[in-house]
């Protein structure tokens, strides 16, 4: 509880050194777009819209940073980093080492000459701004003012955030519809957000050791980058600006210093002066003021730099959603009752336009499309289809199809897709009450071999019970069960009953109906009854009584003879077989006395 506590009171406190009362008020004017800034965002060409972009969007940060006090946030960090201790440590550490490096003659001849003691200043200023301890302590103070300013960075992001979104809509608005645009606009708002925590970890080692989502959580980084890079290079210059204040205290001051010194003090030269001017609270205020100019100078950099990395995330966000709604948009920017529909279906269903589109347009084309936008079948499609419908409609390419079977199966519509039905025939063939009746057999070979069939055929197999119907399509094949149909339509009722029970209860005597020729014969007989009774008959293999009534039948008219061939063929063959021997018999007798006759001819 303590942390989160640290963290909410040390917010407080960096903004009421970050944000003076002032910036609210440059942040309202900033969020606002000129009139030249509006004609921009609402060019059609994307170059002068991304330009527009990142000029709203670094105007909007700059007002919002023109705020922040370097000077106050650097001192801060100054004094939470005991920084005016390691410089005066450091300074004496320097002074000691250079009074050991140089001789007496030398020390003293700093006293009266200008040029030695410029040098033995620089020397010291050198070893102290640019020693371990004091670059470390620089790093830690950067890497400080970096959080405090990262914060202030993040309220600029959110703030920036608005004139670019408004930019953003008045780009996308008029082309594609205020839904288009808040869409676009949500996405590329996240771009502005940052989520606590997600800042990266700064450190002399490694700059950045997390990465961070969003623009405002990238320009922290990049501020933090910045800044620990700075405080690792920035000592030379630290140093040239401390030298050009104590060179001149130095050179200025030697006469009267050394009045107020001993002689013993007089045999270390301008050392003792030189300590004294570095660790005076003007020269580590000269200090604090180069870093604070340093560091806001980098900022205001940067904040270009900024400026164009956020147009460039919000043209690539669009382009991203661009590229994924493409045949929707380029119908809605030149369609204004297609860019109205877009508007009233919500974001959620923008997906299932696309998709619907995508199918539409291969069949239909876009005047398919206006006209199913026109009689109210695409908003069904793309607000009420069902999953199990739209299923369909990916299977058969097709959105007719899609909402037809939706209208058939209601709410039986996902064990359409489950066994396949719709894959096998259309919603045409069937009536609301034989789909279901299908269905309930739960059986997906048996469904798929009904399913194939004519709805004539199919009604008609349905008169039987479910055991005779499972049985039937399990046995047969679909070209067989096609050919036990066709019989059946047309049959009368009580020879259409008698070939199905037949057939269900022995799927093998199909076979003997199973010609067309057959078929034929059965339906052009005068008593198909009596017809189908005769096929379905199991008869020896050699049965004269059975054929002779079967001729009968023929020769009354009532079957036709064509039958008779394909039920009798063994007796049959058997009678032409009989026919034959006793033609010729009966040839032969005729012939013979006929024969005598001539033989006695002859002889006489």
């Amino acid at each position: 509880m303590v942390k989160p506590l640290r963290t909410v009171v040390s917010l407080l406190v960096s903004a009421s050194i970050v944000l003076p009362h002032g910036t609210s008020v440059a942040r309202a004017q900033a969020s606002q777009l000129t009139r030249a800034e509006m004609a921009d965002c609402q060019a059609t060409d994307e170059a002068t819209f991304r330009a527009a972009i990142e000029k709203v969007t670094i105007r909007a940060l700059e007002a919002d940073l023109s705020g922040v006090d370097y000077e106050a946030i650097v001192a801060s960090e100054w004094r939470k980093g005991g920084l005016s201790d390691i410089i005066d440590a450091r300074v004496d550490i320097a002074v000691e080492e250079v009074r050991k490096s140089t001789g007496w003659g030398t020390l003293l001849q700093s006293l009266a000459s200008q040029e030695q003691a410029q040098k033995l200043t620089t020397d010291v200023a050198e070893r102290v701004y640019r020693s371990d301890a004091v670059t470390s302590a620089i790093e830690r103070l950067a890497i400080g003012v970096s959080t405090v300013v990262g914060s202030s960075i993040e309220q600029a992001s959110l703030t920036a955030a608005e004139p670019a979104l408004r930019c953003l809509n008045a780009y996308l608005g008029p082309r594609y519809g205020e839904a288009i645009a808040q869409i676009v606009g949500g996405e590329a708002g996240k771009e502005f957000t940052f989520e606590a925590g997600k800042g990266g970890e700064i450190s002399s080692g490694t700059v950045i050791s997390e990465a961070s989502g969003g623009l405002a959580g990238a320009a922290i980084l990049l501020v933090r980058r910045q800044l620990a890079n700075l405080a690792r290079n920035v000592g030379a210059r630290i140093v040239g600006s401390v030298l050009s204040r104590l060179v001149s205290v130095v050179a200025g001051g030697i006469g009267l210093v050394l009045i107020a010194k001993d002689i013993w003090d007089l045999r270390n030269g301008i050392l003792p002066i030189i300590a004294s001017e570095m660790k005076s609270d003007a020269t580590k205020e000269k200090v604090r003021e180069e870093l604070a100019h340093a560091i806001a100078e980098q900022i205001r950099i940067h904040v270009r730099d900024i400026g164009k990395q956020s147009a460039d995330r919000v043209v690539s966000v669009w382009r991203e959603f661009q590229s994924a709604h493409l045949k929707a948009l380029e119908i809605a920017e030149r369609n204004a009752p297609f860019r109205r529909f877009i508007n009233s279906i919500g974001p959620d269903k923008l997906g299932r336009l696309d998709e619907v589109v995508s199918l539409v347009l291969p069949a239909e084309g876009e005047a398919g499309l206006i006209a199913r936008l026109e009689n109210g079948s695409l908003a069904q499609a793309v607000r009420e289809l069902p999953e199990p419908g739209m299923a369909i409609a990916r299977a058969t390419r097709s959105i007719e199809a899609g909402l037809k079977w939706t209208a058939l199966a209601g709410a039986r519509a996902a064990d359409v897709v489950a066994y396949g039905v719709h894959l096998e025939t259309t919603p045409e063939t069937f009536t609301p009450a034989t789909l279901v009746r299908i269905l309930d057999l739960a059986d997906q070979a048996v469904i798929t071999r009904l399913a194939t069939q004519t709805r004539e055929a199919r009604e008609t197999l349905l008169e039987l019970d479910d055991g005779a119907l499972k049985s039937l399509a399990k046995s047969l094949t679909a070209a067989e069960i096609g050919q036990l149909a066709r019989y059946l339509t047309g049959l009368e009722a009580k020879s259409r009953d008698m070939v199905l029970r037949a057939v269900a209860a022995n799927p093998a005597r199909m076979q003997v109906l199973a010609s067309d020729r057959v078929r034929s014969a059965v339906l052009a007989s005068a008593d198909q009854q009596a017809a189908v009774e005769m096929m379905l008959r199991v008869n020896a293999p050699f049965d004269p009584v059975q054929t002779y009534r079967d001729m009968e039948l023929v020769w009354s008219g009532d079957v036709s003879p064509t039958l008779i061939v394909d039920k009798h063929p063994f007796t049959l063959a058997a009678l032409v077989a009989l026919i034959g021997i006793l033609v010729l018999v009966m040839l032969r007798l005729v012939a013979r006395p006929a024969r005598r006759e001539q033989t006695a001819e002859t002889d006489a």
